[in-house]
């Protein structure tokens, strides 16, 4: 993926119009178990979690993003006209929205759910459960300049907001509760991306290592290469280490990584991590499970998991036929969605969804879906 995909907008949604297995309007729509979402190119479909049978089918035009919102009910869906909210359970689109051009990422915390506009460098956060009783107001910011990035609120209330313009990002700020600047660091060329871990540590990757949020104060783990990219990050509140990815070609159309990055924010080190031979992976690829352990599914068609404490691969389980990743970014490609102890991984080229026991490694449960499927999200109750 090019390096400049990162600053580009996502292009997404016009008109949101439900169609396809509505219930009738007469008839209160039956509830959906454990939802899951699966957009694919003019809409999105919302599966039972447990049995993966399509409940409701929803038309949306263009490339659709997905992420879930923090409660067990609704999933916020990005759409040219901003961030609307989706609610699962009964697969119909809500009122809910939070208006602004380019809506980019969707970050769960703690109890916040944190919204980051990149057209308008507007931060909304709040509690995720308020969405039950309609828009919820929370804690708003603006950045100085807009541009693509993130924002991260911890338990005391200090807010991580990243720093840059639509032509380079160079770090990040803290504010406190009050909204007062406590940090800054502009020593993270191309920051994207973000992670917590175990104790509250906050990761931001850079194009040459990982700034770090620790105690107060930033922390930059420095990588070993002059060009080092991590943009995508996986953290787990079971563990101090956070699963990154780790591209070295700075002009390259596509990469194909075939390393991958744990960086130990106790230590405040980081280690480079070969994959297997011939295997690479995508940005859709990375994830943690119920313990901590790291999730990458690999172009072999394998879940492989990875202690973070040794970085070892201890099992790869087979989920899809072997891939290959597109060099368009929003073209699909398995990707891989984690709910506690389950995996769901896509396979566009089957149009198929697996559910995966993580426990064991055995998939429980397969679909074919209308539509080749692109992202995968779900409801996600206390984070």
């Amino acid at each position: 993926m090019r390096r400049t995909i990162f600053a580009l907008a996502v292009l997404t949604t016009g008109s949101l119009a439900a169609c396809g297995n509505e219930a009738p309007a007469s008839a209160p729509p039956v509830a959906i178990k454990d939802p899951v979402a699966i957009t694919y190119d003019g809409g999105l479909h919302v599966l039972d979690g447990e049995t993966l049978d399509v409940q409701r089918t929803i038309a949306l035009d263009g490339f659709n993003r997905i992420n879930p919102a923090g409660d067990d009910s609704h999933l916020f869906v990005s759409t040219s006209a901003g961030f609307q909210v989706l609610d699962a359970v009964n697969g119909t689109m809500t009122d809910i929205a939070y208006p602004g051009e380019k809506p980019g990422h969707v970050v769960r915390h703690g109890d916040r759910t944190i919204l980051f506009t990149d057209g308008t460098g507007e931060v909304h956060s709040f509690d995720p459960k308020e969405l039950a009783d309609g828009k919820p107001q929370g804690r708003q910011y603006k950045t100085a300049v807009p541009h693509h990035g993130v924002a991260v609120e911890l338990a005391d209330g200090t807010l991580i907001v990243t720093l840059g313009t639509e032509e380079s990002r160079t770090g990040a700020m803290a504010l406190d509760a009050q909204g007062k600047e406590i940090a800054r660091n502009e020593k993270c060329p191309g920051v994207h991306g973000e992670a917590v871990a175990q104790g509250d540590v906050v990761g931001l990757g850079c194009e040459d290592g990982v700034l770090l949020f620790k105690d107060g104060a930033f922390v930059k783990v420095q990588s070993e290469r002059e060009y080092s990219r991590i943009g995508n990050q996986a953290g787990s509140d079971a563990s101090p280490v956070l699963l990154g990815d780790y591209k070295v070609e700075p002009d390259a159309e596509l990469e194909n990584p075939t390393h991958f990055s744990l960086i130990d924010t106790a230590t405040a080190k980081l280690r480079v991590v070969p994959m297997p031979s011939g295997v690479s992976y995508s940005f859709r690829s990375l994830n943690r499970g119920p313990g901590g352990e790291g999730l990458i599914l690999g172009t072999d068609g394998k879940l492989h998991v990875i202690d973070p404490a040794t970085a070892k691969i201890t099992k790869s389980w087979p989920v899809v036929a072997a891939w290959q990743e597109p060099v368009d970014w929003q073209q699909p490609r398995p990707a891989l969605f984690v709910r506690g102890d389950v995996a769901y991984v896509t396979e566009p080229a089957a149009r198929k969804v697996h559910q995966l026991n993580l426990t064991s490694g055995e998939i429980t449960a397969s679909a074919t879906v209308d539509g080749v499927p692109n992202e995968i999200s779900g409801v996600v109750a206390g984070h």
